[in-house]
């Protein structure tokens, strides 16, 4: 199959204060603010090589509204929207902002993804400009500022079959996924497009509500940074949600927090990087270190909550809360039909 997608260019979220949201990306993350277009802000990281990787809307709750990904090719791109209607989801074409002709969706489980190929490469005005040539602009001041958008993680009903969709739809590879200690049922799965260990993430929802989204998060260069990153927020009335350490899928150094909307936001780093063509996933149990490689630590439940808020928690790649856990391994007692 052709090589579909490249890499996640941009996340579309929603807060019901886009301002104070702007004002924490601005201030405590180091984000810049680059257009603002009906009531819409768009912001991108001091590495990003195009024009805006975050977009902040306003909605009534914290979500996520479209999450997209570059295509390999014009050719790639008309290929993937045929390939999602084969597959019996019909999309529509926009012209979206600086991003020319794009394909936008909604997938079996509810996440909204837009496919884009043309996109506007960030030039840096001379008082930002690097003196180095492949950075697109100045590193930011804002200690601990991430280079760049990573991953997404979103929250689905059914993990296998959903990384299995997108595996055979768009061409995503699947790198891992967790399992229950108690019983084989996933959990947790992690995808990628390229070499990451993933630029997708999917997390058990224990909810009736489609098109949730767990976090997404950001890229820094080294492990100091990031515990940079940690003091500045807590200092400054951010605290931490989970972190840091060392997740065993994937590997990467993290921390979790919040946006003001309550959005959960992940920094990482590190991690290994996987070139092989014919991988096949590995499967990991909470007790191996899924979550947290020293296996020293438990997750917090509040880790649990996707968004928007629903009827139900979600799990993580540590396991599930206990108020889903009886669901899952005998649903038949759960819903009286034992």
């Amino acid at each position: 199959m052709m090589n579909l997608l490249s890499h996640l260019s941009y996340v579309t979220i929603t807060s019901p204060d886009v301002d104070a949201s702007v004002k924490f990306y601005e201030e405590h993350v180091g984000l810049t603010v680059v257009d603002r277009i009906d009531g819409v802000v768009y912001l991108r990281c001091w590495g990003d090589y195009y024009r805006y990787s975050v977009v902040v809307a306003p909605g009534d709750e914290p979500s996520l509204k479209t999450m997209a990904w570059r295509t390999s090719s014009p050719e790639a791109l008309e290929e993937a929207a045929k390939r999602i209607e084969a597959a019996g989801v019909e999309g529509e074409w926009f012209n979206g902002n600086t991003i020319g002709r794009a394909y936008r969706f909604v997938g079996p489980w509810g996440h909204s993804m837009t496919l884009h190929w043309d996109v506007e490469h960030h030039r840096a005005e001379p008082q930002m400009a690097s003196i180095f040539p492949d950075r697109p602009e100045k590193r930011s001041r804002v200690a601990g500022a991430p280079r760049q958008l990573d991953h997404v993680t979103i929250a689905a009903s059914d993990v296998d079959a959903f990384a299995a969709w997108y595996h055979e739809v768009l061409g995503f590879r699947i790198m891992a996924k967790t399992i229950l200690d108690e019983a084989p049922i996933s959990v947790f799965s992690v995808l990628t497009t390229n070499e990451k260990s993933h630029d997708l993430g999917v997390v058990l929802d224990g909810s009736t509500r489609g098109g949730r989204i767990n976090h997404y998060a950001f890229w820094v260069d080294t492990r100091e940074e990031l515990l940079i990153a940690a003091d500045v927020l807590m200092e400054n009335g951010y605290p931490i949600e989970y972190g840091p350490s060392i997740h065993g899928i994937g590997e990467q150094t993290f921390l979790y927090y919040r946006e003001p909307s309550s959005l959960r936001i992940e920094l990482n780093t590190g991690g290994y990087r996987n070139y092989v063509p014919d991988w096949e996933a590995n499967t990991w149990k909470p007790s191996l270190g899924s979550s947290n490689l020293y296996r020293n630590s438990a997750m917090p439940m509040s880790m649990t909550e996707s968004f928007p808020a629903a009827d139900g928690p979600s799990a993580t790649e540590e396991g599930v809360p206990d108020e889903i856990k009886d669901a899952l391994l005998n649903p038949y007692a759960v819903q009286g039909r034992g």
